[in-house]
């Protein structure tokens, strides 16, 4: 059995959705379509992590151009709080990229990854592992509760 073509752009969508700064959820659209398609369980981790991932990209985006409006009265992020959100990056270093899935910390901590001008492939690289890494565990939940 296949999954349909709108449900793997569903769930792209979701994915990559939640993985920018808008508040959105992909994890109950991916369990749905385990329940439905357990056997199709390969194509909807990839392409969950595949959005995800490039969701987070965006972040990364934004990072890379917000830096020049941190003086406007309107930016939503203090000075002081983005030199802590700075200092904890260079603490930790791209290391804090793998907890980039986790809720309310993740997406911030791409976002100062662009704003400290980390690169591409290593932004790319440490998100895609911790994206993949939460999907695949979500996955594996799911799988065996249906056993």
């Amino acid at each position: 059995m296949t999954v349909s073509l709108g449900a793997l752009l569903g769930l792209f969508g979701s994915a990559f959705l939640a993985a920018t700064l808008l508040p959105a959820q992909s994890e109950a659209v991916l369990v749905g379509l385990l329940l439905a398609q357990p056997e199709t369980a390969a194509v909807l981790v990839a392409t969950a992590s595949l959005g995800n991932t490039l969701g987070a990209m965006v972040n990364w985006l934004l990072g890379l151009g917000i830096q020049r409006f941190r003086d406007k009265r309107w930016f939503p992020v203090s000075s002081k709080q983005l030199e802590r959100a700075e200092r904890h990056y260079h603490r930790f270093g791209r290391w804090s990229l793998l907890l980039s899935w986790m809720p309310i910390i993740g997406d911030p901590l791409v976002l100062v990854a662009g704003i400290l001008r980390e690169k591409f492939w290593v932004v790319l690289l440490f998100t895609g592992i911790a994206k993949t890494g939460r999907y695949l565990v979500l996955a594996a939940f799911t799988l065996a509760w249906l056993k």
